[in-house]
C-alpha cells in the first residue's frame, strides 16, 4: 500500500481534530518506530495526548470567560487577621462543597478584609475543577443588564443564568435604583430555579440592602430566593488593604532614611 505523504497525513490529522498529533507528526512516527509500539499501544499514546491537549484548552478557555483577573492565592491569606472569620466554613467552600450542592455561598463584611481574595480562589477552584464560571462586580453586572435593548437585556441575562457558578463581588459598594433591583432579581430567580450556584461578596448586612436599592419592591423576595439554599458568613475586623500600605510606606521610609545616610 503507498503511504500517504506526511504533510497530507498531517492535513488528514488536523480535518479529524488530532492537532497535537499533527503538529509533531514526524517526531511521533519516530518515537513509534524506535519503540516498536503495537497498534493498541500507537492508538493509546494518540488518545492520551490529544485528550490532553483537548483537557488544557478547555481550562484555558474556561479560564478566559470566567474573567477571573489577578488575585492572590489562599496561601497567601493572613487567617489571624480578621476579628471574626468562620474558617470551616470558608474553607468548604474553597473545596466546592455548596457548589455540588446546589447552594450560594455569601461572605460579608468590611472593605478590605479579604472578600475579594476568597471569592475569586472559589472561582478558580471551580474552573479547575471543570466547572463554567462567571466574576463579576455587581456595578458591572448590572450596568451591562441595564439596556435599552429588550432583545440585548435577554441574551445578556443568559449570559449570567448559563453558568454553573456565577460570582458577583462588591454588592454595596454603589447605591441603584429600583429598576436595578428588578435586574439583579432577574439573574438570581432563574439561578435558584435551576438550583446554580451564586458566591455574592457583600459589606452590607442584609437589613441595609434598601439602602442600596431604595424603594425597590423585589427587595425582600430577591433575598428571600438568595438565601433560601445558601450559606452565610461574615468577616469581620480593619482592613487588611490598609495594614499593607502602612507596611509599604514603612518601608519606603527605612530605604529613604538609608539613603539619605549614605
Amino acid at each position: 500500500t503507498k503511504l500517504t505523504p506526511t504533510n497530507e497525513l498531517a492535513a488528514l490529522l488536523v480535518r479529524l481534530g488530532l492537532r497535537v498529533i499533527a503538529q509533531n507528526l514526524e517526531d511521533f512516527l519516530a518515537r513509534a518506530t524506535a519503540q516498536k509500539w503495537s497498534a493498541r499501544s500507537l492508538l493509546e499514546h494518540m488518545a492520551k495526548v490529544e485528550s490532553e491537549d483537548k483537557a488544557q484548552r478547555s481550562l484555558e478557555r474556561r479560564l478566559k470567560r470566567s474573567r477571573i483577573g489577578r488575585f492572590k492565592p489562599m496561601a497567601d491569606f493572613d487567617w489571624a487577621w480578621p476579628k471574626q472569620i468562620d474558617r470551616a466554613l470558608i474553607g468548604s467552600a474553597l473545596d466546592l462543597e455548596f457548589l455540588t450542592e446546589g447552594r450560594n455561598f455569601i461572605l460579608m463584611g468590611p472593605n478590605g478584609i479579604g472578600k475579594t481574595m476568597v471569592l475569586k480562589n472559589i472561582a478558580h477552584n471551580a474552573v479547575l475543577a471543570g466547572h463554567s464560571v462567571l466574576v463579576r462586580t455587581a456595578a458591572e453586572l448590572l450596568d451591562e443588564l441595564d439596556c435599552d435593548s429588550p432583545d440585548l437585556r435577554r441574551r445578556r441575562l443568559r449570559k449570567y443564568t448559563r453558568p454553573r457558578l456565577l460570582c458577583v463581588d462588591e454588592l454595596g459598594y454603589l447605591s441603584y435604583d429600583d429598576h436595578a433591583a428588578d435586574l439583579l432579581y432577574h439573574v438570581v430567580n432563574p439561578r435558584y430555579e435551576a438550583r446554580r450556584s451564586i458566591v455574592l461578596t457583600s459589606n452590607l448586612a442584609f437589613k441595609d440592602w434598601n439602602t442600596d436599592f431604595p424603594n425597590a419592591p423585589c427587595i425582600t423576595t430577591l433575598l428571600d430566593r438568595l438565601t433560601h439554599h445558601a450559606d452565610v458568613t461574615v468577616m469581620q475586623g480593619p482592613s487588611f488593604r490598609a495594614r499593607e500600605s502602612e507596611v509599604e510606606n514603612a518601608e519606603r521610609r527605612k530605604k529613604r532614611r538609608k539613603t539619605s545616610k549614605t
